[in-house]
């Protein structure tokens, strides 16, 4: 192992974790405005809870946590292990990623982005790991595949989020089972950024382009839990 964060102590390690901040959207039409607040991230039992809440912050009408790795800790292939139990109702948004650690300089999508884990409150049984990286004119490429459960969702339990990262590599696992698995052969246009190193973002978004707005069914707060990061090289 050559990293983790347990999320034993008693507050969220800023030597490690940045918290963005802001309502702006995100580029996804988000609803939430994301804080550094101890309402949306903190530390509970030996787990990240990460909570989105229904409050008003200027003209967003929900609060939420976004934090990231960001030049403290950064990782270039092994096997990374997440442990969570994920939030499911209607409008949620929640996520475990990465982003390319040049992403300052090159922005997104250039910098390439694997996402371990997303769901979307419509779809409670499913997971969906991606790539996404700049195609030969500028837009975005995605390869990605979903993972279903056979029964219930994924808020009944913890399950672990995996990746499998080699050079031109990566596979994405549920409770070590692989559904997604992309090489550099994989990219028909564009270039394949997925062999510099690449830091974490882990968050909860409140609606979006992708789950649409919380309904009448969504009661809040809604909570992500995160038993650990592990890397392994």
């Amino acid at each position: 192992m050559a990293w983790s964060d347990e999320f034993n102590d008693a507050t969220i390690n800023t030597n490690v974790w940045n918290y963005d901040i802001g309502g702006s959207g995100w580029g996804n039409h988000e609803l939430e405005y994301y804080t550094n607040s101890t309402n949306n991230a903190y530390l509970s039992n030996g787990k990240l809870v990460i909570e989105a809440r229904q409050d008003t912050i200027g003209s967003n009408y929900y609060s939420s946590a976004r934090i990231n790795t960001a030049g403290k800790k950064s990782f270039q292939y092994g096997r990374i292990d997440i442990r969570a139990k994920i939030p499911v109702s209607h409008g949620m948004w929640p996520a475990l990623w990465m982003l390319g650690s040049n992403f300052s300089n090159v922005g997104w999508p250039s910098c390439g982005e694997t996402d371990i884990m997303e769901l979307v409150g419509s779809s409670p049984n499913r997971v969906v790991g991606s790539i996404h990286w700049a195609q030969a004119n500028g837009t975005s490429g995605t390869f990605n595949n979903a993972y279903f459960l056979s029964s219930g969702d994924f808020s009944r339990q913890f399950h672990v989020f995996s990746l499998i990262w080699q050079m031109n590599y990566v596979q994405i696992i549920v409770d070590g089972i692989p559904y997604m698995t992309a090489t550099n052969s994989s990219i028909t246009s564009g270039n394949w950024p997925f062999n510099a190193t690449f830091f974490f973002i882990f968050n909860v978004a409140v609606g979006g382009d992708w789950p649409g707005p919380p309904d009448a069914s969504t009661i809040f707060p809604q909570q992500m839990l995160v038993d650990y990061v592990r890397v392994f090289q």
